[in-house]
């Protein structure tokens, strides 16, 4: 029940149609009977300054941040921890007495569901597609690893080599290399973790796949093929990958790790993360 005493949380992203986190988090939020409520926000980038302001004089106390606001709140928090310094994006913002403070969750909730591997992580090769918000995320993530070689892929030379520069000046000092995209090919078949932080293949797009049908033709046996969507549960991507001989996981995971990381911040307690899990898999029919 929603009241005049109910404090507020939410999600902001442009599109935030397709966002689960309401799901989850509600369900959490009910199951552990406490005052708060979690909202999608749309917000455009042209009126992120403004909607800040507005979360402000409203009381909203903590929000996630999708797609494409990840680096471009940073102007924006008074605070920001190390972790989310060294990654350069923020997923997860709350209100202090300073002002907006920001983290990223983004980063457990990558690496949570690659423990059940058990890879020698050291030896490993990772390709990753994408140069985003997400994408730094990933690339810290497999630098906690240990992951050797770590490969940035993409289309926009300018933008690949703005990466590239960033990670020299990292707090994590991690020695990415980037290439465009015409040179995957030759790449995949060094992957033992290939990963799409692109939106290529999301909901309503089902059909589109980042890597043409070919490409994956190349990948190693037995590489794992990660992609940080969610909806649909098998895009295209993971289909051909799959059919390819790869081991497949998709976002889902990982939205529910960083999810309840995210709301034990804010409400600074434990958070019910299996409730959270089933109440997805429930919402989209998953067994």
């Amino acid at each position: 029940m929603i009241k005049g005493t109910t404090k507020l949380l939410g999600v902001i992203g442009d599109p935030i149609e397709h966002s689960l986190s309401p799901v989850m988090h509600n369900a959490a939020i009910a199951y552990l009977g406490v005052d708060y409520v979690y909202l999608p926000f749309a917000v455009s980038p042209q009126d992120l300054k403004v909607a800040m302001e507005g979360f402000a004089a409203i009381g909203i106390q903590g929000f996630n941040i999708t797609i494409p606001h990840k680096q471009a709140i940073l102007p924006f928090l008074s605070e920001v921890t190390t972790l989310a310094q060294s990654v350069g994006a923020v997923n997860t913002v709350w209100r202090t007495h300073k002002g907006w403070s920001g983290t990223n969750t983004d980063v457990v909730g990558f690496l949570t569901p690659l423990e059940v591997y058990h890879q020698h992580w050291h030896d490993q090769v990772a390709v990753i597609l994408g140069y985003g918000g997400a994408a730094r995320a990933v690339v810290a993530g497999c630098a906690q690893l240990g992951i050797r070689e770590i490969y940035v892929v993409g289309r926009n030379p300018q933008k690949l080599a703005t990466f590239q520069q960033s990670w020299v000046t990292s707090p994590l000092s991690v020695a990415v290399k980037t290439y465009p995209w015409e040179q995957l090919s030759s790449l995949l078949p060094q992957a033992d973790l290939l990963v799409n932080t692109t939106p290529v293949g999301m909901y309503p797009h089902v059909q589109e796949s980042p890597v043409e049908a070919s490409v994956l033709d190349k990948i190693k046996l037995g590489a794992i093929a990660y992609d940080l969507i969610y909806i649909p549960e098998t895009t295209q991507f993971l289909t051909l990958a799959g059919a390819r001989g790869a081991l497949i996981l998709n976002g889902l995971p990982m939205l529910v790790i960083q999810g309840a990381a995210a709301l034990e911040l804010w409400l600074q307690q434990p958070v019910p993360v299996e409730i959270m899990r089933q109440s997805l898999q429930q919402y989209l029919n998953i067994k």
